[in-house]
């Protein structure tokens, strides 16, 4: 992707770390505008880079303000995207507009591996990607993270997808788009909350080296489409499929009832899981989150040593 240096304003650890070929990680920037309550999200965000830093990567969480997109926030400005009102969602039909209009976006997963790839990126942690909605072949309503990781080339490491969506046709869709799809440390699809989907997977890992050298020769080989590595909670954090199951089905009946779509949708399951379980599911999602980004930290460095 063609890069614009005048309008990407990068963090200097970040614009550093680029030069020296330092390791890098990249987070989204959604999970703190859309995801966590105020002021929890700024305390997560500011853990996340944290975790990023002790594991041997530099943070470059991804945002636009003020029309300018950010390469690696300060603490100031994680502070005011996550008190600011009105900050969009940023995916790839949303970019152009959001900064020629000079609004705030947060980026989500779609968006944050686009300007990671724009930045020279190649790691990119979050919670889970979005997928094939539940009732798709009715409404269509498949996210663009999916297109997104079948033509960026940016390792994404996620607890796998949101559970509240249509797991098993997620899985088809990606395979049928060519996104190579790792187990770490896992032989099943990670359902978010839960470690096990019950979906099994072709490929399993067990260290950060061995993603870097697929990663490596993914790239030799011309491929252009992402990586996905499908990180399960930590065990001691997940809450059961047989359990949470139960609530998504309340909590979709609900959406059904209230007329809720598009991208009201997910904010919507995700607020009245969050009220089902009386909080439960946002600590796992915390817990899920910072899980991913130490493994993310630890795919960074080792793809910097393979000098990808």
């Amino acid at each position: 992707m063609k890069r614009n240096s005048t309008i990407i304003h990068y963090h200097p650890s970040v614009a550093k770390a680029l030069k020296t070929k330092k390791p890098i990680l990249a987070l989204e920037s959604t999970i703190i505008s859309h995801g966590v309550p105020y002021p929890n999200n700024v305390k997560m965000a500011l853990r996340l880079q944290e975790i990023a830093l002790d594991h041997g990567a530099v943070p470059a969480t991804i945002a636009i303000i003020k029309g300018k997109l950010h390469i690696g926030l300060t603490p100031r400005e994680i502070e005011y995207l996550a008190k600011t009102k009105g900050v969009l969602k940023v995916s790839r039909p949303d970019f152009a507009t959001c900064m020629a209009l000079d609004l705030d976006g947060a980026t989500t997963v779609a968006g944050t591996m686009i300007a990671a790839d724009m930045a020279n990126i190649k790691v990119f942690a979050t919670g889970g990607i979005g997928g094939v909605h539940r009732g798709a072949e009715d409404s269509f309503d498949i996210s663009a993270d999916l297109t997104e990781l079948s033509q960026t080339p940016v390792v994404v490491v996620s607890a796998g997808a949101k559970a509240i969506l249509d797991l098993p046709k997620t899985i088809e869709y990606l395979e049928t788009q060519g996104v190579p799809i790792i187990g770490y440390n896992t032989e099943e699809f990670p359902a978010f909350y839960s470690r096990s989907s019950g979906i099994r997977l072709y490929h399993k890992v067990t260290s950060a080296a061995q993603i870097a050298k697929i990663y490596k020769t993914h790239l030799k080989l011309g491929f252009n489409s992402g990586i996905l590595v499908a990180n399960p909670i930590p065990a001691k954090y997940e809450i059961p499929s047989s359990e949470i199951g139960k609530i998504i089905n309340i909590a979709v009946k609900e959406s059904k009832k209230h007329l809720v779509a598009k991208k009201d949708l997910t904010p919507f399951l995700l607020s009245k899981i969050l009220e089902l379980t009386k909080g439960r599911s946002l600590a796992s999602n915390l817990k899920l989150v910072e899980n991913n980004v130490m493994i993310g930290a630890q795919i960074a460095v080792q793809i910097a040593k393979e000098k990808v």
